[in-house]
């Protein structure tokens, strides 16, 4: 069984930093991709960062600098580090798992975790 949970959110004022962790279990995802994703309230789901197995990245645009996604496979966790968060970075933080190539096209995911929240106050 796929498990995959997130933890780390909380309510920071714009500049500030968080560190999101998702812990995986169930699979060998070392062979798929592992993204990050999220959804502010009344926005569509946007994909924020994703990890290959080869560790090969990709961002999207709006966070590219800010935020980097990394793994410990020691530990079978993901990592999201997010420095100089703003406002717009409010939403639902949720990681996911897919198959290679899946980008950051959230509907090719199949394995999703539960979510944790991320507050930017300005």
């Amino acid at each position: 069984q796929v498990q995959l949970v997130e933890s780390g959110g909380g309510s920071v004022t714009a500049g500030g930093s968080l560190r999101l962790s998702c812990g995986v279990s169930g699979y060998p995802y070392r062979w798929y991709l592992l993204a990050w994703f999220r959804q502010g309230s009344g926005k569509e789901r946007e994909g924020v960062a994703v990890i290959g197995y080869d560790s090969s990245t990709d961002y999207a645009d709006s966070v590219k600098g800010r935020f980097t996604i990394s793994e410990d496979n020691s530990k079978n966790t993901l990592y999201l580090q997010m420095n100089s968060l703003k406002p717009e970075d409010t939403g639902m933080y949720y990681c996911a798992s897919g198959p290679v190539g899946s980008g950051l096209d959230g509907s090719h995911y199949s394995y999703w975790g539960q979510g944790t929240q991320v507050t930017v106050s300005s």
